[in-house]
C-alpha cells in the first residue's frame, strides 16, 4: 500500500471537556465524518484514514465507508497515534503524512494542499503547519488561540498561548498570527519526533509542536487565507452547526 501522500486523522473518544466529541451529531452526520469528507476533497491526498483507540469511532468510520486504523490507547498525543497508524501502510521514508485534527469539521480542503506544498517543493523540509492572520481582537490575548512568531524565511521561532510578539512601544503595531492544527511531516521525521522526550517548553505551554523547536528541528509555516473553527465544547459545536446550515 505505498502512497506518496496520506492523511491520518487522530481521533479518541475520551475528552475531559467534551467526551464523545468525534461522534457528536452535526446536521445528521458524526463530526468525524465531516472532517473525513473534507480531507477527501483535497486534490493531492489519495488516501485518508482515521486512527483511533475506540471501537465506537472505528465502527462509525467503517459505517460511512471510511478507512479506520485501530491503535493503542497508551499514546500521549495524536502524533504518536499517527506514527503507529502509518507503520501499517508501508510508506517510503520521504512520504508525506498529513495530520488533521478530528475537531475541525469546517476547514477548507485546499488547506491540505497548502500545508504539503513546502514538503513537495523542498526535500530538506521535514515539517510544516498552517497559520492565519488574526482578525478578531479577542484572539490576540485568548490562550485558546495559539500565537506564532516566525522568521523572514517563514520558519517558526516560537508558539505560545501568550500574546507574541509583545509590543513595548505604544506607537508601534504588530500583526498577530494564530496556529491551525494542521500539520505535514516526512514519514521518517515522524519516527524521530515521537522518540524525543517531552520538552520543557512543550510541557509548560501544553503545545506539542514546541518539542520540535526545542530539539533544533525547523517547522515551516504557511499563511492560509482560511480560518477554521475547532470544536472543544457544546457552544462551539452549535456554532459549527450554524455554519454548515448556512452553506446548504
Amino acid at each position: 500500500m505505498k502512497r506518496d501522500i496520506v492523511c491520518i486523522i487522530p481521533s479518541r473518544y475520551q475528552s475531559s471537556r467534551f467526551p464523545g466529541k468525534p461522534l457528536a451529531d452535526l446536521c445528521g452526520k458524526p463530526m468525524i465524518q465531516h472532517v473525513y469528507e473534507r480531507v477527501s476533497q483535497a486534490k493531492a491526498v489519495p488516501y485518508v484514514a482515521v486512527a483511533t483507540d475506540d471501537d465506537r469511532i472505528f465502527k462509525a468510520v467503517k459505517k460511512f465507508g471510511g478507512n479506520a486504523i485501530m491503535t493503542s490507547a497508551a499514546h500521549r498525543s495524536g502524533t504518536d497515534r499517527i506514527t503507529e497508524a502509518v507503520k501499517t501502510l508501508n510508506l517510503s521514508a520521504d512520504a508525506i503524512v498529513v495530520n488533521i485534527q478530528g475537531d475541525q469539521p469546517v476547514f477548507e480542503p485546499v488547506q491540505v494542499d497548502e500545508v504539503i506544498r513546502p514538503l513537495i517543493d523542498d526535500s530538506a523540509i521535514v515539517m510544516s503547519t498552517l497559520i492565519y492572520k488574526i482578525i478578531l481582537e479577542e484572539e490576540i490575548t485568548h490562550p485558546h488561540a495559539v500565537k506564532v512568531a516566525f522568521d523572514n524565511q517563514f520558519f517558526a521561532l516560537y508558539f505560545s498561548r501568550a500574546t507574541i510578539p509583545y509590543v513595548r512601544a505604544s506607537t508601534m503595531k504588530a500583526d498577530y498570527y494564530k496556529h491551525h492544527g494542521i500539520y505535514a511531516y516526512r514519514r521518517d521525521f515522524l519516527d524521530t519526533f515521537t522518540k524525543l522526550p517531552e520538552g520543557k517548553l512543550e510541557k509548560l505551554e501544553a503545545l506539542e509542536q514546541l518539542r520540535a523547536l526545542e530539539y533544533g528541528y525547523k517547522i515551516k509555516v504557511v499563511i492560509t487565507p482560511h480560518d477554521s473553527v475547532e470544536v472543544d465544547n457544546q457552544q462551539e459545536l452549535e456554532k459549527v452547526r450554524q455554519i454548515l446550515a448556512a452553506k446548504k
